[in-house]
């Protein structure tokens, strides 16, 4: 049996350790995005303190993978393995805009909330639902940042924004409100592929739930099958023995002899 290397128990417990703060700062993350957008008319300095709490958010999750890489006995084993979150820091470096640090943010905060779960049913409910949270919020934005600026948009506020994510995640698709610029229908196809996907994870985790309850119903009830079938064959045992019991007693009672009977002792009646 191979044991577990050192370096694996220490990346370990830095990922424990380092998960609480590291949430805390996606939703920092998702505020410092979300204000400039939402408040268009604010000053200056609020869009560029949220420009700055982005990229230090970013900055922070980069020393986590920088550290838990330096950490992990077996580095290129550890890079790929964890695909995503090496996209998510070297995203904002290949071109720096707002859009790529939402994406590295989303895949960033999903992969520690992932790692926050206990068990397998909590970290996959945990996943989706975080995951169509955050996709609706950060598409609403995404889409709201976009079209806001286009002559011939519609999607103008951020309520209209709301219901074009939603609308376009579920498939339904009204046709009230449609971006009109490129970047915005690339936004529309990744919620549309995004939202087909979530669907199916729900429907198959709902699937999962009930047939884990009728499985767990079916288990009791064989359970008590089961428990009935033995204090049968005991009751059965017990009859059995009882029984065997009475007949030996009646065995050894001698029978009393007749009233013409010759007994010992009793003359017979002369004729």
């Amino acid at each position: 049996m191979s044991e577990t290397p050192p370096g694996l128990h220490k990346r370990e417990r830095w990922e424990r350790r380092i998960q609480g703060p590291l949430l805390a700062l996606s939703l920092l993350f998702a505020a410092a995005y979300a204000v400039p957008i939402v408040l268009p008319d604010s000053d200056p300095w609020v869009r560029e303190a949220g420009r700055a709490v982005e990229w230090g958010v970013w900055a922070a999750f980069a020393v986590d993978l920088a550290v838990r890489l330096h950490l992990s006995p077996r580095k290129l084993r550890f890079l790929r393995e964890h695909p995503l979150a090496v996209l998510a820091v070297a995203l904002p470096l290949l071109q720096p805009l707002r859009l790529l640090r939402l994406v590295s943010g989303l895949l960033l905060a999903g992969h520690r909330a992932r790692l926050a779960a206990a068990t397998a049913q909590i970290r996959l409910t945990t996943y989706v639902a975080g995951s169509c949270a955050g996709l609706l919020l950060f598409g609403s934005l995404a889409v709201l940042e976009v079209e806001r600026k286009s002559p011939e948009g519609n999607i103008t506020t951020f309520g209209d924004a709301v219901w074009w994510s939603f609308t376009t995640m579920t498939t339904v698709g009204y046709g009230d409100l449609a971006p009109t610029t490129g970047l915005g229908r690339v936004l529309a196809v990744g919620l549309m592929l995004s939202g087909i996907a979530l669907l199916g994870v729900v429907t198959a985790n709902i699937a999962a739930w009930f047939i884990s309850q009728f499985d767990r119903e079916n288990a009791e009830e064989q359970r008590q099958t089961a428990a009935i079938d033995e204090l049968t064959a005991e009751v059965r045992a017990l009859r059995a023995e009882l029984a065997a019991a009475t007949g030996e007693g009646r065995a050894a009672v001698p029978e009393p002899a007749g009233r013409n009977g010759g007994g010992p002792g009793v003359s017979s009646p002369r004729s």
